[in-house]
């Protein structure tokens, strides 16, 4: 049987659970009430974010459990502890959408990227796993940016 995970291990996990599962919401959100001349390649690449970070949430979550954490997906948990900036209700400016998505993006894998040297040694594949994740934030952020070099 593996060993306990250290605290350091499943508090990085849950972490990026938890922003990556706000950011989910957040992305379908804007998604449906998205508005501009750039509606249409805003409203299709929000629904990429969404597909691509679920998938990512998945693989934390079944990770965490895999190593013998506990996952904590529930609302109550994402809306206590996720650090993404929170979302406008309501109609969103595609210039607008563009620029937060562009930044959450970024500051999610800033955050995952934080917690990588001090899980690297003690859990080697859990840190591969949030790399990778960092990794494709990091290009869906670099995806706004470039469309908003046009907005």
């Amino acid at each position: 049987m593996a060993a306990t995970p250290s605290e350091k291990v499943t508090s990085s996990l849950q972490e990026a659970l938890v922003d990556l599962i706000d950011l989910s919401l957040q992305a379908k959100q804007a998604h449906w009430n998205v508005y501009g001349s750039h509606f249409r390649s805003v409203h299709l690449q929000l629904d990429e974010v969404t597909d691509e970070v679920r998938l990512a949430s998945d693989d934390v979550a079944e990770r965490l459990v895999a190593i013998g954490g506990e996952p904590d997906g529930r609302a109550s948990a994402v809306a206590d502890s996720s650090r993404v900036e929170p979302l406008s209700a309501g109609r969103l400016a595609d210039d607008k959408v563009i620029r937060q998505f562009d930044e959450r993006l970024q500051a999610v894998a800033d955050r995952i990227k934080a917690n990588l040297e001090a899980i690297e040694r003690e859990d080697p594949l859990s840190h591969d796993m949030l790399v990778g994740i960092a990794t494709g934030l990091e290009k869906q952020a670099w995806m706004f940016r470039a469309a908003g070099d046009q907005v």
